[in-house]
């Protein structure tokens, strides 16, 4: 599948309470995004508000005005997550302020790439004065993601400097890398609510993935499919949105009070809940106290907010400005998925202290400061290909869905970096499930080994059954891949795989002493009597044989081809076996039916055995049965070679 050639963009504020977010918001969009009534009595908003942006070139962006007011960081926190590109305001008459500075962190903790700085209000200030506040803003974030933005000047009232603004935003949001579209569907949810005469919706900004009309998703929490009964992009009715757009879902099948922000909808069965996840934390600068092991901090996460004990894993206190991967054990689970970047606030007073990069959303507990942790860590930390690689050998087999439970990329980014990894040498495809290279090694030596074992235990024997065989491989190795792995063992000659049973090359059964002399023994009975032998027990009654001990003399004599099983209970020699089919075979070359009792009388048998013969026969699709007589179907022309 070809990736995606759509570009969505997903726009956010950042900026002290009242440096004019909303009100730039406004002069860019016509929209109004304070939506509640304590938002407009108050002047300053309290939760997300979200305007559509009709790019100069085409295309629509999304912008999100986010809350400035420090009571109200966690529903900033909510807002930030998914967006492409920040507009930092600062008002000129008052400069950098403490949310200015906690914006900032946020953003930087956040991994946001790009940005513009926007001087608001400059209508209120004379040049000189902005040149001033200009010159103290570069240095405030001369060590930031912002050292090379843009700067506009601005009046929202006025409308000066809206037009190079609305510019600049096109020029910026062509260098920005589109979402992963092609990924699995992962939408965290910022808000709900219950419309009259349509029920459910929720509203996201679409991380990855597609999401259309009438499609079956999955909440999380509560781990629910639902319907999507009607989908809008900013507004209007859609059939589809896609990664980077802002999308307002009416959902089927669930009331509105099992939902929480921080759900997620997504493909149904690619996402999981985890209760810890292992992570680089880094501890700002200005935090005012370092980190200890077990302190307990809130957690931000998509939309989700939890609260998160940190366990240190290679040391007992992370002090300001230090980084290390850390185990976050949550008190209740969230969706959350390697790469994903979250914010960390102090517990009691709360003030952001921190914030890192998910390393492995489901990981066993670890023992603290052992170095083959801390290795394996650091190595998952390296890169996609170094978290498929681990995942994939700490599992027997993996197929392309379960990498997407693991890694939530999309199946043509795994299948590329699996096929890298295939091309080093360090994994193998068996059908459809991938193991890496190491493993395969091992498997091919255990089979090896089960086979030899199996000829000192039964020399008699051709080989080991296949079924018998496959057990001693992991349950979770599927048939088709078992058969893959044994046709590489049958052409490299390590193996001889047949359709039943499993030797080792150049292996053929011995019987010696007392077992040849059965052997001769009951196939000269079966010999004899050919058509007319009796069932085994009556033969071995007759032959005064245990039939534990003649176990391994008649599988001899199956395998050899000696003589032929038509059931558990009924077996002919080969040579009273191929007369009967010549029989067969001569009888529909002359007529186009045959009835059991013809059949009997024609070569002399038994009503029991001509039945056990004929039902072989239909087994083998050598007849077909039709009412109380049976027709010729995939006749041999002659019989097989004895």
């Amino acid at each position: 599948m070809s990736k995606t050639t759509e570009r969505h963009l997903i726009i956010g504020t950042a900026g002290h309470v009242d440096h004019g977010k909303t009100t730039l918001i406004r002069a860019l969009t016509g929209a109004e995004t304070d939506r509640l009534k304590e938002e407009k009595e108050r002047g300053i908003s309290i939760d997300l508000g979200f305007a559509p942006f009709r790019l100069p070139k085409g295309g629509m962006a999304g912008i999100v005005d986010v809350p400035g007011h420090e009571r109200f960081i966690h529903n900033m926190l909510a807002g930030v997550g998914g967006i492409d590109m920040v507009l930092l305001l600062l008002d000129v008459m008052e400069g950098v302020m403490p949310q200015t500075r906690e914006h900032l962190a946020i953003l930087k903790l956040l991994d946001v790439q790009r940005g513009i700085v926007v001087l608001s209000k400059c209508d209120l200030a004379d040049p000189d004065w902005v040149d001033l506040v200009e010159e103290e803003i570069r240095e405030e974030v001369a060590e930031t993601f912002l050292k090379d933005a843009p700067f506009c000047r601005v009046s929202a009232l006025t409308g000066d400097g809206i037009p190079d603004l609305i510019a600049t935003i096109e020029e910026v949001a062509r260098a920005i890398t589109p979402k992963d579209a092609d990924g699995p569907l992962r939408l965290p949810i910022d808000r709900h609510f219950t419309v009259a005469g349509f029920g459910t919706v929720v509203t996201g900004t679409l991380l990855s993935g597609r999401i259309r009309t009438g499609e079956t998703v999955e909440m999380l929490p509560p781990g629910e499919t639902v319907r999507v009964r009607e989908l809008q992009v900013h507004g209007k009715k859609v059939e589809e949105a896609s990664a980077g757009q802002r999308a307002a879902l009416n959902l089927v099948g669930l009331d509105r009070e099992r939902i929480q922000r921080g759900a997620v909808v997504g493909t149904p069965g690619i996402f999981e809940m985890t209760e810890r996840f292992d992570a680089r934390l880094t501890l700002l600068p200005e935090a005012p106290r370092p980190l200890k092991f077990r302190d307990p901090v809130h957690l931000y996460l998509g939309t989700a907010r939890v609260v998160g004990m940190v366990a240190l894993l290679d040391r007992d206190i992370l002090e300001p400005g230090e980084s290390a991967i850390v185990q976050i054990h949550l008190d209740r689970p969230l969706v959350a998925h390697r790469q994903d970047r979250f914010i960390i606030r102090s517990y009691s007073p709360m003030t952001t202290i921190g914030g890192g990069v998910v390393v492995d959303p489901a990981p066993v507990k670890h023992k603290r400061f052992r170095d083959d942790v801390m290795a394996s860590l650091k190595e998952l930390e390296s890169g996609e290909k170094s978290f498929l690689l681990q995942k994939l050998a700490a599992q027997p087999c993996l197929r392309l869905k379960e990498f997407e439970q693991l890694a939530a990329m999309g199946r043509e980014r795994i299948g590329d970096h699996l096929e890298a990894l295939q091309n080093e040498g360090r994994v193998a495809l068996l059908a459809d499930q991938w193991v890496v290279v190491e493993t395969l090694r091992s498997w091919r030596r255990r089979l090896i080994e089960e086979v030899e074992q199996f000829h000192k235990a039964n020399p008699l024997l051709l080989g080991i059954p296949r079924a018998t065989l496959k057990g001693a491989l992991p349950a979770a190795l599927l048939p088709k891949g078992f058969d893959a792995l044994l046709a590489a063992a049958h052409e490299e000659n390590d193996l001889v795989a047949g359709t039943e049973s499993v030797h080792l090359p150049g292996f053929s059964p011995q019987p010696e002493g007392e077992q040849a002399r059965l052997i001769e023994q009951i196939e000269n009975a079966y010999r004899q009597d050919g058509v007319l032998v009796k069932n085994r027990q009556e033969m071995l009654d007759r032959l005064g044989l245990d039939a534990a001990a003649s176990d391994e003399c008649f599988a001899y004599l199956f395998a050899t081809g000696r003589l032929v099983r038509l059931s558990e209970e009924s077996f002919l020699h080969r040579d009273a076996y191929n007369a009967a089919l010549s029989a067969l075979i001569d009888h529909f070359n002359q007529q186009k039916t045959l009835t059991l009792a013809e059949f009997r009388d024609r070569i002399g048998s038994a009503r029991k055995q001509t039945q056990a013969l004929l039902e072989y026969w239909d087994s083998l699709k050598y007849t077909l049965r039709q009412g109380d007589a049976r027709v010729g179907w995939k006749l041999p022309t002659a019989p097989p070679a004895s």
